[in-house]
């Protein structure tokens, strides 16, 4: 990196291209592997180790340069502008699925069920015989579920609920992180921060573990009409941030272990607190309009 008065310019690097090309192949990947591709897996872990790969070396050097001293204020203040647009992004991403669960449980439905301006009629020619205006729906009976393709809906009231206890509660263990690190306090830093990994993971494996019965004994995939799909789609992804914090705040860990961290010079500790705070905003959301209504 150089420094240029009050910017800065980023050495030469190969990551973004590294990434870029990892995303694609990842995605690729995911997308054949939707349309019943044997070649879709082997795709996504390979575009998957790539950005891992990238992610790891990338962050690596932005640390060692931090811990050199190589960033001033106005590298700080880039750092927080790029976090900031990033979670806003991520905002825009669930927005996304939430406006298509909207879409579909409050004007699709009622539409195709007549309500409006006799809309009824002039779909009933494209729906089957038992349809209903009822959410959960899976569509035409032939679509994903048992036989018959029955299905059973999740309750809110089992390991989503244990969930959201799960991650309230790393939420304030992070903050209570966070007061330490203010207080330079690094023993009530690291307890927290430990806390809040435990817990981040903890819900990874209880979300797998409700994934496991929904495929198995509920009837519930991703297969299963509009219900599976934005079912899976919302509490998918918002899975995979979770672990992406976890891990995030695993290396905050390790390095608040390390010393790397003080009361006046700490936003990688903060950067990944706002995701984990972002996290913890989305998961309400998706209990109360994906579980509970």
């Amino acid at each position: 990196m150089a420094l240029h008065g009050s910017y800065y310019l980023p050495h030469k690097a190969t990551q973004p291209i590294l990434g870029s090309i990892g995303l694609f192949v990842l995605l690729a990947g995911f997308s054949n592997y939707l349309n019943g591709s044997d070649l879709g897996p082997m795709m996504m872990w390979a575009g998957g180790g790539i950005v891992a790969y990238m992610m790891f070396i990338w962050f690596g050097s932005v640390i060692r340069e931090s811990v050199a001293g190589m960033y001033n204020h106005q590298v700080d203040v880039s750092f927080r502008m790029g976090m900031i647009w990033f979670i806003t992004s991520e905002v825009f991403f669930f927005a996304a699925f939430f406006g298509a669960l909207f879409y579909s449980r409050v004007y699709a439905l009622p539409w195709m069920a007549g309500e409006g301006a006799n809309l009824g009629m002039a779909t009933h020619q494209y729906l089957w015989d038992t349809f209903q205006n009822v959410w959960p729906t899976n569509g035409p009976e032939r679509l994903g579920g048992k036989e018959g393709g029955e299905f059973e809906p999740m309750a809110a009231w089992g390991i989503p609920a244990i969930n959201t206890l799960i991650l309230l509660t790393s939420g304030a263990t992070v903050t209570w992180a966070h007061w330490g690190l203010l207080k330079d306090n690094r023993r009530q830093l690291i307890i927290g921060l430990a806390l809040t990994v435990a817990l981040g993971f903890l819900f990874v494996f209880l979300q797998g573990v409700e994934y496991h019965e929904a495929y198995t004994e509920m009837g519930l995939t991703l297969g299963t009409g509009i219900y599976g799909s934005t079912f899976f789609m919302l509490t998918g992804f918002h899975g995979l941030h979770v672990t992406i914090g976890a891990i995030m705040l695993t290396v905050v860990l390790l390095r608040s272990l390390r010393g790397h961290f003080s009361s006046h010079n700490h936003f990688a500790f903060e950067a990944a607190a706002w995701y984990w705070h972002f996290v913890d905003v989305v998961w309400l959301g998706l209990f109360i309009f994906v579980y509970w209504l």
